[in-house]
């Protein structure tokens, strides 16, 4: 089985972001809330799309990955920096700031219908490692590919450190 790791180099940002769904009759609160980050989604991808063509400037977003539980969906977004994930959330002309005012105005009919948290992570060149085996890619090898382990280390710690 080949065992391979992210091809990634530098600094990348972890964005977490997702909503817990605590009132789900409240469905004026809950389906705009659940709608809203698929069309943000559809823009960063277009924009990444564009981009790699050298038709447009790279917000920075790398890619995403949704997963569903039993209190709603979380996205799971890389992006190169920080920064960038602040850049575009004030962008007042995407897709996000005009979200994000709509969710408050009718988040304020039902206040604990939905809760809806981020976090992020700024994660510096050399802090994280992966290792894939198996075949499927997920996460960051999938997003910028993948190279094979002996060339960061065969051990995490090496990998991590980029001590190989």
């Amino acid at each position: 089985m080949d065992r391979v790791t992210h091809a990634h180099e530098g600094p990348l940002a972890l964005f977490l972001i997702g909503m817990q769904i605590r009132q789900p009759w409240r469905l004026d609160v809950v389906v705009p809330t659940f709608r809203a980050m698929p069309p943000m989604i559809a823009e960063l991808e277009e924009n990444r799309a564009a981009a790699a063509r050298g038709e447009a400037e790279n917000h920075g977003y790398l890619g995403s990955r949704i997963v569903l539980d039993g209190r709603g969906p979380t996205v799971l977004q890389w992006w190169r920096s920080a920064e960038d994930i602040y850049r575009y959330a004030s962008a007042t002309d995407l897709a996000h700031r005009p979200a994000w005012r709509a969710f408050y105005r009718y988040a304020a009919k039902a206040p604990t219908a939905v809760t809806i948290w981020h976090e992020t992570y700024a994660v510096p060149a050399g802090g994280y490692e992966s290792i894939y085996a198996g075949g499927r890619l997920l996460g960051l090898g999938a997003l910028s590919g993948v190279v094979p382990v002996a060339r960061r280390g065969e051990r995490a710690r090496e990998r991590m450190s980029g001590a190989a």
